[in-house]
């Protein structure tokens, strides 16, 4: 993933004191284990061509990602696209040109116009190229889009979604990064962390002078922030600090393990399985519920599982903790530790899944392992309309994301047996039309019940 600036015309020289970087040396930074390098492709009195890019390091990876129990770094491509995780790689190598702080002599060029090229991908979006343009043309931009050629072995399709950006204009240095910093992010399909004051410093502070009369303000707004209370709080100049405590009182993630939490504290169980636990962070929620005696929290990534070993860890500093058994594993191994559990949950996993192997992973669960409950929840994609979303999905690792009918459809499919009650609930904040954003099936064995 990369990041070209060209510059043309007399005194283009002078970007290279903007940007803090001598055209004699080739700037390398390590930045989360990825490697940032920056050159000049060109530096003559009349043209000026600089590039900064990110590229794993593959003495890190070997060392810390590629191992035989995690299977999650052969599917993860958000490190070679140019994306709001792009951004925050280079964010430290652009920093003077962000703040217009050069040495003090050549400050004065900060606010002067060049003639700038700007060049960057691949940019993996959901946004139409029309749409794409919106955002750039508005603030002096023409915008050039052009889509990567594929080289696939089955004729499966010409193009790959993956493109390339090109703009121009006379524009300060400062303004394009800034620009840039705020515009790449909402073209980005995977932006879902967690946003807190620091996030919305940022747009405050890199869309003055230009975000507040931008036409396509309130999707940026929407776009930067994700959650429609952060959004409400810019529009209403709240200071961001109650902006944040706005967002933390609705975050999704906490909602939907509020409910998991109360329905198993329903069924009163002894043994729990968090199936897919991730980093733990449900998990550690499970391990302070009155009666618990043993809590599985089964995971195929061993990154997350180590860092969920430390919120273990953590937490078991506190009483009445039981502390969690890491376990690696799958929906798709057959495993005689989960056979005859009280409660097994599956919170947010399917929807990672293709959903043709579902069906097999799920009757394991319901006919081999036999729990007396089995609770599992997804995204409900009807309520994407509430959080006016362009994206098709919530997430770029979703295969798919049902509406209620078809969620429930496919639950009912499961049990056609009749072995089970099921109960469809919800988490989140209801819409009337919509529903919950997050929906769930609750199976009870019917055996259970007599």
């Amino acid at each position: 993933m990369q990041l070209t600036i060209r510059a043309v015309g007399t005194n283009v020289q002078v970007l290279s004191h903007l940007l803090a970087k001598n055209p004699e040396n080739v700037y390398e930074r390590k930045q989360k284990g990825h490697l940032v390098r920056f050159f000049y492709r060109v530096f003559k009195e009349n043209e000026v061509e600089a590039t900064i890019f990110v590229t794993p390091d593959p003495i890190e990876l070997s060392n810390s990602r590629t191992n035989s129990y995690d299977i999650t770094h052969y599917i993860n491509d958000r490190e070679f696209a140019v994306s709001s995780i792009f951004c925050s790689f280079i964010r430290n190598a652009l920093g003077t040109a962000l703040n217009g702080q050069p040495k003090e002599e050549y400050a004065e060029w900060v606010p002067h116009p060049f003639d700038l090229y700007v060049e960057f991908g691949p940019v993996v979006s959901s946004l139409s190229d029309k749409q794409i343009q919106e955002l750039f043309e508005p603030l002096g931009f023409s915008v050039d889009i052009t889509y990567g050629e594929t080289d696939y072995t089955a004729n499966l399709k010409d193009r790959s979604t993956a493109r390339f950006l090109s703009l121009r204009g006379m524009k300060t240095l400062q303004d394009t990064l800034r620009q840039l910093f705020i515009l790449i992010p909402v073209m980005d399909n995977y932006k879902h962390y967690y946003i807190d004051e620091k996030e919305i410093e940022k747009l405050q502070r890199y869309g003055e002078g230009w975000l507040e009369e931008h036409p396509k303000r309130e999707y940026i707004y929407r776009q930067s922030l994700r959650f429609k209370e952060l959004y409400n709080a810019m529009e209403k100049t709240e200071p961001a600090q109650e902006a944040v405590k706005q967002e933390k009182k609705v975050r999704l993630n906490d909602l939907r393990y509020e409910k998991i939490i109360s329905l198993v504290e329903q069924q009163e169980p002894k043994t729990v399985v968090d199936f897919g636990s991730g980093e733990g962070k449900l998990t550690v929620r499970l391990g302070f519920l009155p009666g618990v005696q043993e809590i599985l929290a089964v995971e195929p990534s061993e990154s997350a599982s180590l860092q969920a070993i430390r919120r273990f860890e953590k937490a078991n500093e506190k009483s009445g903790f039981v502390q969690p058994t890491p376990m690696w594993g799958s929906l798709f191994y057959y495993d005689e530790r989960m056979k005859g559990r009280d409660v097994i949950i599956l919170c947010e996993v399917i929807e990672h899944i293709d959903e043709h192997r579902l069906p097999k992973a799920v009757e394991t669960i319901l006919h081999e392992y036999q729990p007396k409950t089995f609770i599992v929840t997804t995204p409900n994609r009807e309520y994407n309309e509430v959080y006016n979303m362009n994206e098709a999905l919530r997430h770029t690792d979703h295969r798919f994301e049902w509406t209620r009918t078809e969620f429930e459809r496919w639950c009912q499919e499961r049990n056609k047996d009749q072995a089970y009650k099921l109960q469809f609930d919800g988490a989140g904040e209801e819409h009337e039309q919509y529903g919950f954003p997050t929906q769930i099936c609750v199976f009870t064995r019917k055996e259970e019940e007599r």
